[in-house]
């Protein structure tokens, strides 16, 4: 963050004085300074081991407020209904998730299309039990059709996994169909009980 006493208030830009502007800048997250643009959460908490390990031209990030005509929603109709969003109401849901801060939604850039290839949320929800301890619900994943075979899904949930034990869950889970447990037992979770469901709306 940018230290206001370093700033003398006198110096003048358009009628705004520096330390005006560096307290402006102060109020900005961290995340917002370190990629130019709101992310959804502190970039510091994406693996960079994870990150390593994709091909050069894929980026593993925080969704950012610009995802929207990155393709966000094409990456996620891939995988259930998403509706008609327009532009507004990604953006009005993109400040609700950052003011909650429980969502935690990773996605990976083909930098060189600019498009979004493969998304995965974290979901923390606070207990009472295990010393009011925290766990991780893994959430909508899934690999563009065109990007399957690249392994993309696997650093996908290693960096959910990752981002659970940085914040302190002491576990994390999710619900599958049958035919994905081969794929999560790769990815070293293990099967436990059984989904329960009712839908209210389609």
């Amino acid at each position: 963050m940018l230290s206001n006493a370093t700033v003398q208030p006198e110096t003048k830009s358009n009628g705004v004085s520096l330390k005006q502007t560096a307290e402006e800048m102060s109020k900005l997250s961290v995340k917002e300074q370190k990629v130019g643009r709101r992310a959804l959460f502190d970039s510091s908490l994406i693996s960079t081991e994870v990150s390593a390990q994709l091909p050069a031209q894929y980026v593993l990030r925080p969704l950012c407020e610009d995802d929207f005509e990155k393709g966000v929603f094409e990456c996620l109709s891939q995988l259930s209904v998403v509706g008609e969003v327009s532009a507004a109401r990604f953006a009005e849901t993109f400040r609700t998730l950052l003011a909650q801060g429980a969502s935690y939604m990773n996605v990976i850039e083909d930098t060189e299309r600019s498009r979004i290839v493969a998304c995965g949320t974290l979901v923390l929800e606070q207990k009472l039990l295990r010393n009011c301890g925290k766990i991780g619900h893994i959430e909508d994943i899934v690999v563009s059709s065109t990007e399957r075979g690249k392994r993309l899904g696997l650093h996908l949930i290693h960096q959910l996994k990752h981002l659970g034990h940085a914040l302190g869950c002491y576990k994390v889970i999710l619900n599958c169909k049958q035919s994905n447990v081969a794929f999560y037992e790769k990815c070293g979770l293990e099967v436990r009980d059984v989904q329960m469901v009712e839908y209210f709306t389609e």
